[in-house]
């Protein structure tokens, strides 16, 4: 027994009351939100080189990494007895949880920056591939005018630096990219809302839709309305859905009609002057090629005239710039602006 003298305290043994150095809390962690981040890299690019050049590293950093979190965790995340790394079931497993937890610590990283300035780090823009991403640059010069220093030589921002990110999505795409939060507003989203509240929205413009066809396509000297039957009988382009999570969706594609499937609306216009497919496209993308010749419209049989897209964004999202584009973009000028961009660059 350990003997106090007089001016010591009897304290209590704090271990009684605490759990032992070896129990659960007292473990050190050995997953680390960076190497989530690289394993879900390897997921979306498809192969470890591909995802060293998304996140700029070498190679070897991405396989130290990856080598490094399996000896930590005592278990293959990959299969590499094939030609390619495969995920193992713990390897999938640890995907999909490491997701979660990479977006509870992006939104947290978001709503700790956003409350201390108002302004948000980066505001990322979704638009879908009919809307030219050229239209939207305008609007961007606007930002940044109205949030630089008149003092400043260069482009210092007052917006505690919001930087801005544009990307481009498809059909579907462009809900899915606002549902798993890879970005923060969408503009040109079609389509039902996505189940579930939580969404802000308002329409932004509607396009006219034609059916079209190269002139030296048998389709081009076809009687009009064009029937469904007939259409079937030749190729079609189409632009391939973004989606990553929600199921993708395709349109004016019938049932069994081959398909020729390219990245963007600029793709396609291409695939359908140089005769490859036929179908529909919006007219301010195709007027230039049908007033050249390059391209003829043609009726058909139960046909799309208009399209309506919309903008919208996470109800909850109080940021001060996404607030900014928001407003411009419920403005008649903006709105036209962006409807008109191939007229104007036409003329």
């Amino acid at each position: 027994m350990t003997r106090l003298n007089k001016k010591q305290k009897i304290l209590p043994n704090l271990n009684e009351f605490s759990e032992p150095s070896t129990g659960p809390c007292k473990k050190t962690m050995k997953l680390t939100l960076d190497a989530l981040n690289v394993l879900d890299a390897i997921d979306q690019s498809g192969s470890f080189a591909a995802a060293a050049e998304s996140l700029y590293r070498v190679p070897s950093a991405i396989s130290y990494t990856m080598q490094k979190l399996e000896q930590d965790l005592g278990t293959p995340i990959f299969d590499r007895s094939g030609h390619r790394a495969v995920l193992t079931p713990a390897g999938k497993t640890l995907l999909e949880e490491g997701r979660r937890l990479l977006f509870a610590a992006h939104e947290l990283e978001d709503q700790v920056k956003r409350i201390a300035t108002g302004w948000e780090t980066e505001l990322r823009i979704a638009i879908d591939t009919i809307i030219p991403a050229a239209s939207l640059l305008p609007l961007m010069a606007d930002f940044y005018t109205e949030h630089t220093s008149a003092k400043s030589t260069c482009f210092s921002a007052q917006n505690r630096g919001t930087q801005l990110r544009l990307q481009q999505e498809v059909l579907g795409g462009t809900w899915d990219a606002l549902v798993s939060n890879r970005v923060d507003l969408v503009i040109g989203a079609s389509g039902d809302v996505p189940a579930g509240a939580g969404y802000s929205h308002f329409p932004l413009c509607e396009f006219n839709m034609v059916f079209a066809v190269a002139p030296g396509h048998p389709l081009a000297l076809a009687e009009e309305p064009i029937s469904s039957t007939d259409i079937l009988k030749y190729r079609a382009v189409a632009i391939a859905d973004s989606s990553r999570y929600l199921p993708p969706r395709s349109s004016g594609l019938l049932t069994g009609q081959e398909v020729l499937t390219v990245p963007d609306m600029a793709s396609k216009l291409e695939a359908q002057i140089q005769g490859l497919g036929i179908g529909y496209l919006p007219l301010h993308w195709a007027q230039a090629a049908i007033d050249a010749g390059q391209l003829r419209i043609k009726s058909v049989e139960a046909a799309p005239n208009r399209s309506t897209f919309q903008v919208a964004w996470r109800s909850d999202n109080q940021g001060k710039a996404l607030k900014w584009f928001v407003e411009k973009l419920k403005q008649p000028a903006i709105q036209e602006r962006i409807r008109s961009y191939h007229q104007e660059m036409h003329h």
